[in-house]
């Protein structure tokens, strides 16, 4: 009996040849100029016969930056980098959306220029920014005005037409993670009491208006959002999260946006069937999943489909893997964000 991941499935109108998502990886191999490589291209080559490529977090905006060597979607040198990845995944067969991202206040000047990173509040995370020697704290961020605001969802809705100009087959809103707008929706780093803060209705707003901007230039049905409802990354919190999320799910069901992936881990408290419920269209789960465990809970009616990260990295024929039942790779850690061909575009595949 075939697998129900290996079954087709209409993501909106993405039509996807199985249900086996890859999910975004930051990897740190593009250029200085932060344009993807030809290294990339046959990354993400190599990982066509997913039913969907998630792409790594892609900043919108030099001020979205939080990390080195991760790619933009700012201008025509980074636009041409990603379309010569496109062409390279749509030959194989493959569908490939990009992930729209800004890290807010999970940056550090050392990547903006010298300029204080941004976020709803000026609320300090702990920790430190990623990969900066010598590791230092992050710093508090500056509260973005109202202009301000509107200036970044501009952004964002720029990102999503270079977007399309480049290729992909549609666009996912990193709204996980701790990054701006997940900044925005979660009440311990949004402390504003403007018309961007306060009630959870406002707190969404600006989620909610970045969704609807990116639709106007894709249609819903070419657009998912990256939730982590757990609260669980970069110091986040929030003091009713359930309500928080089935909220932001039953809004962008109005929206009839394509899918909502939930990077969270799976417990018996019935998250994912809640928030499934709320959202009401293709829900995808997302955090160290077995595939058995991904088929029982689509089976079970808790999700529609699964993505999977480190797996995918280090087998970049999991979808065969999976319908065979073969042995899977095991991914090296310390070449995540190494940069070159080692851990990257070397994992073998099945001899066939």
């Amino acid at each position: 009996m075939m697998s129900i991941l290996l079954e087709p499935i209409n993501l909106g109108e993405l039509k996807l040849k199985n249900r086996i998502i890859m999910a975004p990886l930051t990897r740190c191999r593009a250029d200085d100029a932060r344009v993807p490589t030809a290294l990339m291209v046959e990354y993400y080559r190599q990982r066509a016969s997913a039913g969907l490529i998630i792409s790594e977090a892609t900043s919108i905006s030099p001020m979205g930056v939080g990390y080195p060597n991760t790619p933009g979607i700012w201008h025509d040198d980074q636009i041409r980098g990603w379309h010569d990845v496109l062409e390279a995944v749509h030959a194989q067969g493959g569908k490939m959306v990009l992930q729209l991202w800004h890290v807010g206040r999970i940056s550090d000047p050392v990547y903006l220029d010298g300029k204080k990173p941004v976020a709803p509040s000026a609320v300090k995370p702990a920790g430190h920014p990623s990969l900066v020697r010598p590791i230092r704290d992050f710093v508090v961020p500056h509260a973005l005005t109202v202009d301000e605001i509107k200036a970044t969802i501009a952004d964002f809705k720029q990102a999503a037409k270079n977007a399309k100009q480049a290729g992909f087959d549609g666009v996912e809103i990193h709204g996980a993670n701790g990054y701006l707008p997940d900044q925005f929706l979660q009440d311990s780093t949004n402390q504003r009491t403007d018309s961007y803060g306060g009630s959870l209705e406002r707190r969404a707003r600006f989620m909610l208006e970045v969704t609807d901007v990116v639709c106007e230039i894709w249609g819903p049905g070419k657009v998912g959002m990256h939730l982590a409802p757990r609260c669980d990354a970069h110091d986040m919190g929030d003091s009713q999260p359930l309500k928080t999320f089935e909220y932001i799910c039953q809004q962008l069901a109005d929206r009839k946006l394509a899918f909502v992936c939930a990077r969270a881990k799976q417990s018996n408290d019935g998250l994912a069937l809640t928030l499934k419920s709320a959202f009401g269209g293709r829900y995808i789960i997302n955090q160290e999943l077995t595939k058995n465990q991904a088929e029982q809970l689509i089976e079970n009616g808790n999700a529609d489909a699964a993505a999977w990260g480190q797996l995918f990295i280090a087998n970049p024929d999991l979808v065969t893997r999976f319908a065979d039942e073969s042995q899977l790779n095991q991914p090296l850690s310390e070449f995540f964000y190494a940069g070159g061909e080692r851990g990257y575009v070397d994992y073998p595949l099945l001899d066939r």
